[in-house]
């Protein structure tokens, strides 16, 4: 029996809280292929002040994917420095196809190695659950939610195993991009702090996570007060640039002309589009079913600025003593063995923007400046490797103070 519907016909849901929830989610069809890219060494590209580049290409690898298989609804969840996406056999070529294109992309105008890498949901079923549920954002745009480990149990296995990798496949034709758009400012926080955040509880099993997840948002709420106040895209913080250093990362990656008149024509495209958004928004116009008056805050709404992807991740705007406030909260827990978190602090967020179209299709990938989520992992990792490492040591400990002293017996 297909199985290409499976995802379409999710039930939708509208409170994040849900997310935490086990029993909210399905488990994905074996038939199904997990496809996941990542930057090589992106904290190179970090270190270089690149890390624009590195979230342009991991929004490459979803706009690809969609325009290759459209109108097929695909579940993805963007990570900053990569992407993860899931589809049926029918679309595993034309998905294939299009990562390698974005890989060449990544290779030769950008000088970034762009891992692609493609896991059987069969095959990672084998290990770990693989199950997803379905987040309404906005009344246009549902989000993928992923939980059960097997989303990185595949991810590592992409990053060790080159049985998975696409290494050596032949070269993709230049990815479709259409609909890629980098032409905001970076968004500066209204209060001071904008932190990219994982969490990932210390459990690996579903009802640890969902325990986990609700406490942490709680904890969130708590410090923050409402999803409103820390959402970190703000209307009236969202301007268009017309820096062209700015606007390179878009005109570099959707035009495959070789020549420097072929890009400036694309920069030029983008300044007449930018002029004409900034005339339609402060006249708050509609046109073509689209009204501009209201834009921003449609941007706002359809941002992915919090999802579960076996850990959740968030983007959050507070001030620097909230910071604080919550990295106090989020040690104290990681030392009672509770959960291992990893945050990464900047001043603004980057916005990548997927326009399949204006009035109802459009979705933009939020992250903090400077590192966001890639350098958010990595501060997981060095606590990840810190508590096994003093676990280690406890029972290296242990076993040297057992083998010295012969064993009591119980009083009775």
């Amino acid at each position: 029996m297909p199985t290409r519907d499976f995802y379409r016909s999710l039930p939708v849901f509208t409170k994040f809280v849900d997310l935490a929830n086990p029993t909210n989610y399905q488990d994905i069809p074996d038939d199904w292929y997990v496809l996941i890219t990542d930057i090589a060494n992106s904290t190179d590209a970090i270190s270089a002040g690149r890390y624009k580049d590195v979230n342009l290409i991991g929004a490459s690898s979803i706009i690809a994917v969609l325009n290759a298989v459209k109108p097929f609804e695909v579940p993805f969840i963007f990570g900053g420095d990569g992407a993860t996406l899931l589809v049926p056999p029918d679309y595993l070529h034309p998905a294939r196809a299009a990562l390698l294109g974005v890989q060449s992309l990544a290779t030769q105008s950008f000088g970034l190695e762009l891992r692609v890498g493609t896991v059987p949901v069969a095959q990672i079923k084998r290990r770990f659950p693989i199950r997803i549920a379905k987040f309404r954002i906005s009344p246009h745009y549902c989000q993928a939610s992923l939980m059960g480990g097997g989303i990185t149990y595949a991810t590592e296995l992409v990053k060790t195993d080159s049985t998975y990798r696409l290494d050596g496949a032949k070269a993709g034709p230049y990815p479709n991009l259409t609909g890629l758009e980098c032409r905001w400012q970076d968004i500066p926080s209204p209060h001071g702090h904008t932190l990219s955040l994982i969490v990932t509880a210390s459990e690996r099993n579903n009802w640890s996570q969902q325990g986990t997840y609700r406490e942490v948002l709680a904890g969130i709420q708590q410090i923050y007060g409402s999803p409103e106040n820390y959402h970190p895209i703000s209307a009236r913080a969202l301007k268009l640039s017309f820096n062209p250093s700015t606007l390179r990362t878009e005109f570099q990656a959707r035009t495959d002309s070789a020549t420097i008149w072929g890009r400036v024509k694309y920069g030029l495209k983008i300044m007449v589009e930018n002029i004409f958004g900034l005339l339609l928004m402060a006249l708050g116009i509609t046109i073509g079913g689209v009204n501009w008056g209201h834009y921003k805050q449609d941007i706002s709404a359809a941002s992915d600025y919090q999802k579960i992807d076996d850990v959740l991740r968030m983007v959050i705007s507070g001030t620097a003593a909230q910071t604080e406030q919550l990295t106090q909260y989020l040690e104290q827990r990681f030392r009672l063995g509770q959960l291992v978190y990893g945050i990464h602090v900047s001043d603004r967020a980057l916005m990548t923007c997927l326009i399949i179209d204006r009035q109802n299709q459009h979705f933009h990938l939020i992250d903090s400046a400077d590192g966001g989520y890639a350098l958010a992992a990595k501060s997981l990792k060095q606590r990840l490797h810190r508590r096994a490492h003093n676990w280690k040591s406890f029972m290296g400990l242990l076993d040297r103070h057992s083998n010295s002293r012969p064993i009591q017996k119980p009083k009775t």
